[in-house]
């Protein structure tokens, strides 16, 4: 007899449900409305495993509705949409899928940085527009030998600051305690970090415990010659502090990929030219997801067949 899954309708690849679909007893989920009431009711009861994604989690109430949930196995990195705490006292399992997208939410925080700083985004806007017929863009910023500050030195924090490494850029980190396993000097509060470097680079978990870590105080040590880049959680950061320093020239730029209330972008954001938006989409490759994919899969494989699961939050 197959498991009973439930698959939360749009957190997965169209291919990974697919296959899903072929080895489980599934339901899919549909978004909140008197439907998804209607197949929680009527299905809610029998269901063992849960695929869902980071963006769509798994809060309380979806927990309380399956009472013979054993296993949640997301799609992503990210667990601030997971209510953990409802999962842990149930004793259920929960799998993620760290690691396999580091490499490419690396890559991408240093295109963002490199993007905000040369101003890549804004040269090309500048040629499509004719301006070059009219005069020279104006200078931008050096991104070699700078200070890169990270906030949150993880699996992701890592990778990029080994990509720093090959921009003979001096690298320091804020966690909550100073890590033994890494050679970067720590600083001992974000306001240290961010008066220190000419780059900020958001790598932290999201969450409550890091909700408007980065405020108005800490933008503001960072400075009229620094830079942010986010690829974390939009809610780390208080947006409208950010949207104010931009507006001010309180910091020189911003490369982000996450916001607050996603896909809403604030519009005095997106009216901004010091700043770079990109749609989260830093683990966005074939590669990568294909990876991400199939660690939901082997994480629900391994549970039903008594095993540990392959990436494990819970």
């Amino acid at each position: 007899m197959k498991n009973k899954l439930l698959v939360v309708q749009g957190a997965l690849m169209p291919a990974l449900e697919a296959r899903l679909v072929a080895q489980y007893d599934t339901v899919l989920l549909p978004p909140p409305s008197p439907s998804r009431e209607a197949v929680l009711a009527a299905e809610g009861a029998g269901i063992e495993g849960l695929a869902t994604s980071a963006r769509f989690g798994a809060d309380a109430a979806l927990i309380a509705a399956l009472p013979q949930l054993q296993v949640i196995s997301s799609f992503g990195v990210g667990l601030d949409t997971l209510d953990l705490d409802a999962a842990r006292a149930r004793g259920i399992a929960v799998g993620y899928t760290p690691d396999v997208l580091n490499d490419c939410v690396a890559d991408t925080a240093f295109a963002l940085l490199m993007d905000v700083a040369r101003r890549i985004s804004a040269a090309d806007r500048f040629v499509r527009r004719g301006d070059w017929l009219r005069g020279q863009f104006p200078t931008a910023t050096k991104v070699s030998g700078k200070r890169l500050g990270i906030l949150g030195m993880g699996r992701i924090g890592r990778v990029i600051a080994r990509r720093a490494s090959g921009f003979d850029m001096e690298v320091r980190y804020h966690n909550r305690h100073a890590l033994t396993d890494v050679d970067y000097p720590y600083a001992a509060s974000l306001k240290e970090l961010a008066e220190w470097a000419d780059f900020l680079v958001i790598a932290s978990a999201g969450g409550a415990d890091t909700q408007g870590l980065v405020s108005a105080e800490i933008l503001d040590a960072l400075g009229p010659q620094g830079y942010l880049v986010n690829i974390s959680r939009g809610t780390v950061v208080d947006e409208a502090a950010l949207v104010d320093a931009l507006a001010h020239n309180r910091i020189a730029g911003a490369g982000l990929d996450v916001f607050a209330r996603e896909p809403q972008v604030p519009a005095a954001l997106a009216a901004l030219d010091n700043v770079v938006l990109l749609p989260h989409l830093a683990s966005n490759t074939r590669e990568t997801r294909a990876a991400m994919a199939q660690r939901v899969e082997d994480n629900l494989a391994a549970f039903f067949a008594g095993r540990p699961l392959v990436s494990a939050a819970l």
